[in-house]
């Protein structure tokens, strides 16, 4: 059987299978996976979610395997198809995360980010809201695309807009359950300030993510041709250099996120039933606090390979 093949940054080469081999360690992943009750997992598990985590963990079934059994204990707890716009509404309210109504020139669905304005202090509704976007970002892209770009913008963040705890669970969120699925992330304009926490938060990422990263600044011409090869100008927001005056406006969002869940089918169910019921059973509470200690206890979170936890512990 025959290999691509394609160099890596070190000068090595990595072997990509052919179409056939590809097929061969899908079924051989789907295999080892075996059959889910759970109408959603079955959804999830699809050919191209498997071949997206094969690439991850460069088309090796095994490592392939436990990443994506621990993506599925993950989606089993949170239950991401079920998250809809009532629960996450309040942190929806400033625009510190929304879906464009352009896509780049690749046809990649554009997320906005601004941590800058982050309005709670919850850790757990900061990630659902999160999650909810990224898979209604997945729901609008074209059947030829599977990647998003994330577009942030820094204006008014300071390093405690962003909590490590938040940070890190978010890396590990994309990483271990959405592999494959990030582009592009510009970030734009970050102040000096920055730097430092680059640096506590690059080694979280992995060399493919790191890879992704671009940072652009508007005074920049070098790194602003970056802008001009990936969006069309015409239709970018003018807080990113482009020529679009529109801003994020929450009514008309909340009303096009709406019918983003009528069309995914999401279930309408209150925000603490969408983190199941053991966390509730163990401590005999509704509260956000029980809910999110339940999250971050690890026991439903994705490991890396070294078998730890990929979830912050809160040691602050």
């Amino acid at each position: 059987m025959s290999f691509l093949f394609k160099s890596s940054n070190g000068g090595t080469t990595e072997k990509i299978p052919s179409p056939e081999e590809q097929r061969e360690k899908i079924n051989e992943l789907r295999k080892e996976l075996g059959e889910h009750s759970s109408a959603a997992i079955k959804d999830f598990l699809s050919d191209a979610s498997l071949a997206r985590f094969l690439r991850a963990r460069n088309w090796n079934v095994q490592k392939a395997s436990k990443m994506m059994k621990a993506a599925v204990k993950w989606r089993l707890a949170f239950k991401p198809e079920n998250i809809c716009w009532d629960d996450i509404a309040e942190e929806a309210e400033t625009g510190k995360i929304y879906r464009a109504d352009y896509k780049d020139k690749h046809g990649r669905t554009v997320l906005v980010l601004r941590p800058g304005l982050e309005n709670t202090t919850s850790a757990i509704g900061q990630i659902k809201y999160l999650v909810y976007s990224l898979e209604k970002a997945i729901m609008n892209l074209t059947e030829d695309q599977e990647k998003m770009v994330w577009l942030t913008d820094f204006q008014c963040w300071t390093l405690g807009s962003t909590p490590l705890k938040v940070t890190r669970e978010t890396v590990n969120v994309l990483q271990d359950c959405y592999p494959e699925r990030l582009g592009l992330a510009i970030l734009y304009n970050p102040p000096r300030i920055f730097e430092s926490f680059w640096k506590i938060v690059k080694p979280f990422l992995d060399h493919e993510t790191r890879k992704k990263v671009k940072f652009v600044y508007s005074n920049d011409k070098e790194s602003q041709k970056i802008m001009a090869e990936v969006f069309d100008m015409e239709e970018l927001d003018s807080a990113f250099g482009g020529k679009n005056p529109a801003t994020f406006e929450y009514n008309s969002y909340a009303e096009q996120m709406q019918d983003d869940d009528k069309k995914m089918g999401s279930s309408h169910g209150s925000a603490n039933s969408l983190l199941g019921s053991a966390g509730k059973e163990a401590n005999g509470a509704d509260s956000d606090a029980s809910s999110e200690a339940s999250f971050y206890s690890g026991t439903d979170s994705p490991t890396h390979e070294n078998g730890e936890h990929s979830i912050a512990k809160k040691n602050g």
